[in-house]
């Protein structure tokens, strides 16, 4: 089976590797953050590495074409399957799965994963999804890296 499923396959993968017995102290401890993932640079590598190293099985859930136009004014710059597949070629990533909704508040309660990741950003509490998971971690941002910061550079290199 691929990396890039939709919820229900994803979740009936999830269930299996529970049942599986290939990891210790029964099953594997699932973590989901989520995201636009637009233009991938060294800050979302890095903390991809950083929220994978917090379980065994890293889940990214990715904002649809139509969530992200919703949040952010003129993207997405690459379309959400281009964006599931670069994600899915990334060695830290198990599993990616789009998600339509404004929120991955839905799509968390639906998985069930043991660990929900946002970047530093996001205080605790307002973690969409905190509510509903056992352990919630913010992570620092990688210092220099931003999408915003991306395009502004090629926008300045195009005049």
């Amino acid at each position: 089976m691929g990396k890039i499923l939709r919820r229900q396959a994803l979740k009936k993968e999830l269930a299996g590797l529970k049942k599986g017995g290939r990891f210790a102290q029964g099953g594997p401890r699932i973590v989901f953050t989520n995201g636009c993932f637009d233009i991938i640079h060294p800050g979302h590598v890095r903390y991809l590495a950083k929220a994978k190293s917090l379980g065994d099985i890293l889940v990214v859930g990715l904002n649809s074409d139509r969530s992200v136009s919703k949040i952010k004014p003129g993207r997405p710059v690459n379309a959400e399957k281009d964006r599931a597949e670069v994600l899915a070629a990334l060695r830290m990533v198990d599993y990616v799965t789009v998600f339509d909704e404004e929120t991955p508040y839905e799509l968390i309660g639906y998985i069930k994963p043991d660990v929900l990741v946002k970047g530093g950003d996001w205080k605790k509490k307002d973690i969409v999804g905190s509510d509903i998971v056992p352990a919630t971690r913010s992570l620092p941002f990688v210092k220099g890296f931003s999408t915003t910061r991306v395009m502004e550079k090629i926008g300045r290199l195009r005049k």
